[in-house]
C-alpha cells in the first residue's frame, strides 16, 4: 500500500507527519494509492484542490479544530482503516464568473460558491434557476448555494440548512437577507443550474468566491454541478459525512 502524506504548516500536523512517514513511508503522488491530508478542513479542501484531477482516493485525519471533513487522528493500523473505510463520492460546483469588463473566470468549488457586497450598498441579485427566473430582485449581503459537503461550513452559519450526502440537493442560502425578508434560501436538485445575475453592478459592485477563488465586481455568474468530476473521500465505518450530517440537525 501506497500513501502520500500532506501536512498542514501547524506544529502538530507536522509533528505527526514525521511520525507516519517513519510508520508507512512517503510515497510521491505519481506513485500512490491514497492520499492522507494531516490538518483541518481548509488543510483538507486544499489537497483536493490540488489534487483533484488525480482520482485518488483521500483519507484526512484531523489535526486541527472542527475537522467536519477528516477522520480523528491514530498513527496504528493505517493500512487496515484504509481498507476498511466507506467511500463518499463527491461532486465540486463548477462556477463561471462575468466580470463587468465583460472578463470571464472559471473556478471549481467542494464546499460553496459565494457571493457577497464588496461596499456599504447592499446587493441586488436576480436568481435564475434551470432558466426560471425564481427572485426577481435579492436585497441581501450576499447568496450562496453549497454543496452538501459545505452545507455545514458558511451555510450553516448563514442559518442554510445541512444537507446531508446522497439527498440529491444542493442549498441555495441568503446571506443577511432585506427584501424579501421571509425568503430563507431553496434546496435544489443537484443537476440544477443556477444564474446569479448582479443589478446595477457599477454602483453595487459584487465579489463571488469558488472556495477560496475570488472574483471581484462580476455581474453574472453561473453555476453548475461538475459532474464530470469525482472526489472520493474515506471515512471510517460509521464516521461518514451523511452520518455527521444527520447527527449535525440534533445538536442543540
Amino acid at each position: 500500500m501506497k500513501i502520500h502524506f500532506s501536512a498542514s504548516s501547524h506544529d502538530q500536523a507536522l509533528e505527526r507527519l514525521d511520525t507516519l512517514v517513519r510508520l508507512y513511508g512517503q510515497s510521491d503522488l505519481d506513485d500512490a494509492d491514497y492520499i492522507v491530508p494531516l490538518g483541518g478542513d481548509g488543510h483538507m479542501l486544499h489537497v483536493l484542490h490540488d489534487t483533484m484531477e488525480r482520482g485518488l482516493p483521500v483519507f484526512g485525519m484531523n489535526c486541527g479544530g472542527v475537522g467536519f471533513l477528516m477522520n480523528h487522528y491514530a498513527s496504528a493500523e493505517l493500512p487496515e482503516r484504509l481498507q476498511a473505510a466507506e467511500t463518499a463520492p463527491l461532486h465540486p460546483l463548477r462556477m463561471t464568473a462575468i466580470g463587468i469588463d465583460d472578463a470571464c473566470g472559471d473556478a471549481l468549488a467542494i464546499n460553496e460558491v459565494s457571493m457577497l457586497r464588496q461596499t456599504h450598498n447592499a446587493a441586488h441579485i436576480r436568481i435564475t434557476v434551470d432558466g426560471k427566473i425564481q427572485l426577481e430582485q435579492l436585497v441581501c449581503d450576499g447568496v450562496l448555494l453549497a454543496t452538501p459537503a459545505g452545507s455545514t461550513a458558511y451555510n450553516l452559519s448563514a442559518h442554510g440548512p445541512i444537507v446531508p450526502l446522497g439527498t440529491g440537493l444542493l442549498a441555495l442560502t441568503p446571506i443577511s437577507p432585506f427584501r424579501p425578508r421571509r425568503w430563507r434560501g431553496a434546496l435544489l436538485a443537484e443537476t440544477s443550474q443556477v444564474v446569479l445575475d448582479i443589478l446595477d453592478p457599477d454602483f453595487r459592485p459584487v465579489s463571488v468566491s469558488a472556495d477560496s477563488a475570488e472574483f471581484r465586481r462580476v455581474k453574472s455568474v453561473s453555476i453548475k454541478q461538475a459532474d464530470d468530476i469525482t472526489l472520493n473521500l474515506l471515512y471510517d465505518p460509521g464516521f461518514s459525512l451523511s452520518d455527521r450530517a444527520i447527527a449535525e440537525q440534533f445538536i442543540t
